[in-house]
């Protein structure tokens, strides 16, 4: 893979571009300098700078065919787009097709094409599933099918083959940071239910399984996610393989929680088991009337709560976490201590308004 050195042009595609994780590696690429970006997700986006952005339906070959099909000056495709669908079954073909259709569309034309990078996560290893083997290793083997992370690396794997371009597969664990209209961003979902938990005069209660609060677990800072994707996508030694990324230290939410709390200036009272998605369902008066009295960014409620998703990491009465060593011997060094990361993206959120 010649060619890679920082003074050539080099073209981003970024599928997925309003996700946590797409608009984290776009900022990222943005700051390097050395990168053109293309966006790509339903919605579009405001052209900045060296980023512009396309609006597509990726479910749609046609429509895909029609508005990356004259890309040809792509030299990156990092894909980071998902669709959520009720069965774990019913995520295959969605998720699937749209990895196929983008890039069925730009790599016959992008004749400088260099890289494919695919997000995928612990899903690979089972973690969704309930206690698995951990760490969880990149060798470790599949699990019993349906799983599209693997379904989309296996694709990967054959168009690949004989081609000049190569693959990369990032695997983070809970990835955290800044990304409004999400669902799943957990720093999101505890930054608003510890305000609004505050404004109700409540202490902060852990809301998750009674095993959950004791069990080991790992995040996966976005800013890191960007680093080490874009690392893997230009670094030749990284050609055809799979990474787990992490923060490099673990924790229990039985000490972090407490923490958190002080973030806000909340004592802690025990846990007690509720879904969020429940008992948050009636909260929008109160998230509201908090916009008007602090003089929040006029952001809905439906745009900050990803209640589903927090229901689901603390639902997880398991270790979490995955051998992060395979990234460091092939040289990525980075790593973030994961208590400063909360610490950081709520006072990120307090500056942007989105929490008193």
């Amino acid at each position: 893979m010649s060619g890679q050195n920082s003074g050539e042009r080099k073209v981003a595609l970024v599928v997925g571009a309003h996700g946590v994780i797409g608009s984290n590696l776009i900022g990222h690429l943005s700051e390097l300098g050395d990168w053109d970006v293309i966006g790509l997700s339903r919605r579009g986006g405001t052209d900045m700078g060296r980023v512009r952005y396309v609006a597509v339906d990726l479910l749609d070959p046609e429509d895909c065919r029609r508005r990356l099909g004259d890309l040809r000056e792509v030299t990156h495709i990092f894909y980071a787009a998902y669709q959520d669908r009720p069965t774990w079954a019913e995520l295959v073909p969605p998720n699937l097709a749209m990895l196929v259709n983008v890039v069925e569309a730009v790599e016959p034309v992008a004749t400088g094409l260099r890289h494919v990078s695919l997000m995928q996560g612990y899903k690979v290893y089972g973690a969704h599933l309930g206690p698995f083997k951990t760490p969880a290793r990149e060798s470790d083997p599949p699990h019993m099918p349906p799983e599209f992370n693997v379904d989309q690396q296996e694709f990967l794997e054959r168009r690949q083959r004989g081609k000049a371009w190569s693959w990369s597969a990032l695997r983070p664990s809970v990835v955290c940071g800044y990304a409004l209209g999400n669902p799943m961003n957990l720093t999101m979902v505890i930054a608003v239910y510890a305000a609004i938990s505050k404004e109700l005069g409540l202490p902060l209660r852990f809301p998750g399984r009674p095993g959950a609060y004791d069990s080991l677990l790992e995040m996966t800072d976005a800013g890191l996610l960007a680093r080490a994707t874009v690392w893997a996508a230009t670094d030749e030694r990284c050609a055809n393989q799979a990474f787990n990324i992490n923060n490099g230290d673990l924790f229990r939410w039985s000490e972090m929680w407490p923490k958190i709390a002080g973030s806000f200036g909340l004592e802690v009272a025990p846990p007690l088991p509720m879904s969020l998605e429940v008992v948050m369902a009636d909260k929008e008066p109160v998230w509201n009337a908090m916009v008007e009295k602090y003089d929040l960014a006029p952001h809905s409620y439906h745009e900050v709560s990803s209640w589903r998703f927090g229901d689901f990491v603390f639902s997880w009465d398991y270790d979490m976490f995955a051998d992060g060593s395979k990234a460091r011997r092939f040289g990525f060094h980075d790593f973030v201590d994961t208590e400063a990361m909360f610490r950081d993206i709520f006072d990120g959120f307090r500056r942007r308004r989105i929490i008193p």
